[in-house]
């Protein structure tokens, strides 16, 4: 009979009865396939909505200093020994001592690995992970941006388990929440705090690493509630001095993620107000933050905050096209991802604002595009939009505030601006899309 299977569906087909997926093959699932799907059986396919979930770490320390704080919960706790992993830009600039000196004062051993680099790879996570196991903390604090704490996630696991197979925990799947294989149970050794120096990638709050391949240049990306830090400590007094350019990539980082995860498909009632809020805080004190800097130290703490508030948002509804494009744009060209994210949102925005969308979705809560309209909600939110405006003007309101948020962030206006050449460009356009369709 007609209808769609498990939960792939398009808007215009509701399913019925179907077959299964079964050993006649013919029929698709949004999970990875395993034994069980190959039974035949009779299901009856209904469209409802799925048991969620909402899930960040159990504390969240933030505000200017902070980090004093916060590291004296880990010294209550118990902890005798903790392996703390940065960068060596990090490591030389004192930042890993203000973890340190606390620790040590305490009477915490202490280990430092500042081998991390920007996109990590499986050779220096491995080799974090052999000091891992000769140190055998029983915490793992990543210090850093988004590439130190992708690699403390993944020398976590590895020190954790080390006999797991790494390729098995690196399946590709289309919902977080359906998947064959399942990570193991962490935090048994060591717990995980994620400490963040950048106002952007809002991975201390986030399941989410990725590495890669240094010897086939493949990148993994790594997805599962376990990897979610314990801890997240978001003190703005580690972003004081971060350049300007930093401040206008991983803001506008954090505005893709809030706006992503408002307009997802897996948006709820609880991701919603974060999203909607780290957006409002973005739109007051983002320009602030990264003209004055240290200088209003107010601003540069509220970006700081909004940051993981839309990490928190994105955590639990995800994110979007405008993502799986800049993570192939950005690796290809070598552009910042916040950076390439800017590049992108405008056209992805005006490319989902459709009331016609042809594209299936897996795993929907709700029976009907509504992209456009929740594109008009943020505007209304962020106080774009005038008494009796149109969607269709308020979405149009909303991309002017973009463009001008990124003109006075010096974003470049287009991918060719930012040093990409149309001939390269249209070489690599057709890979670029294929990698982007499969982007986890």
């Amino acid at each position: 009979s007609q209808g769609g299977i498990g939960d792939l569906y398009n808007f215009k087909l509701a399913p019925s009865l179907t077959l299964g997926c079964g050993s006649w093959g013919g029929n698709s699932i949004s999970e990875n396939v395993g034994p069980k799907h190959l039974i035949n059986k009779k299901t009856v396919a209904k469209r409802a909505e799925n048991m969620l979930w909402h899930k960040l770490p159990k504390s969240i320390y933030f505000r200017r200093g902070s980090l004093p704080i916060a590291l004296d919960e880990v010294i209550t706790d118990g902890h005798k020994r903790a392996l703390i992993v940065t960068d060596r830009f990090l490591f030389n600039n004192g930042y890993a001592d203000q973890i340190t000196s606390v620790l040590k004062a305490a009477g915490v051993e202490t280990e430092v690995f500042f081998e991390v680099e920007a996109d990590p790879t499986l050779s220096i996570v491995r080799k974090g992970a052999e000091l891992a196991n000769s140190f055998k903390p029983d915490v793992i604090i990543a210090l850093g941006g988004g590439s130190p704490m992708d690699a403390a996630k993944i020398m976590w696991v590895m020190y954790e388990h080390p006999e797991t197979h790494f390729e098995e925990l690196a399946l590709r799947f289309m919902d977080i929440r359906k998947r064959i294989y399942k990570f193991p149970k962490m935090g048994v050794k060591a717990k995980m705090i994620a400490v963040t120096t950048t106002s952007g990638t809002g991975s201390e709050v986030t399941p989410f690493a990725v590495v890669t391949d240094d010897a086939t240049g493949q990148k993994y990306p790594l997805a599962d509630y376990a990897l979610t830090p314990d801890m997240a400590i978001v003190d703005a007094n580690l972003v004081m001095d971060m350049p300007k350019s930093l401040c206008a990539f991983g803001g506008l980082d954090a505005v893709t993620h809030a706006m992503e995860a408002y307009v997802s498909v897996l948006a709820s009632e609880f991701s919603d107000g974060q999203a909607l809020q780290a957006l409002k805080l973005l739109k007051e004190y983002l320009p602030a933050s990264y003209h004055e800097g240290s200088k209003n130290p107010v601003a540069r703490e509220r970006v700081h905050s909004a940051a993981t508030i839309a990490g928190i948002a994105f955590a639990n509804a995800f994110l979007g096209v405008c993502h799986s494009m800049a993570h192939k744009l950005g690796s290809q060209f070598h552009i910042p991802h916040g950076l390439a994210n800017a590049l992108l949102i405008c056209n992805v925005i005006r490319y989902n604002a459709n009331d016609n969308p042809t594209k299936q979705t897996a795993f929907s809560q709700y029976d009907r595009p509504q992209a456009r309209r929740r594109y008009a909600e943020i505007a209304d939110h962020l106080g774009l939009s005038a008494p009796g405006d149109r969607t269709a003007a308020k979405i149009e309101k909303l991309l002017a505030w973009l463009e001008t948020l990124k003109a006075e962030l010096g974003i470049p206006k287009s991918i060719r601006e930012a040093g990409v050449q149309e001939a390269d460009f249209l070489a690599n356009v057709d890979k670029l899309s294929e990698d982007a369709f499969d982007d986890q």
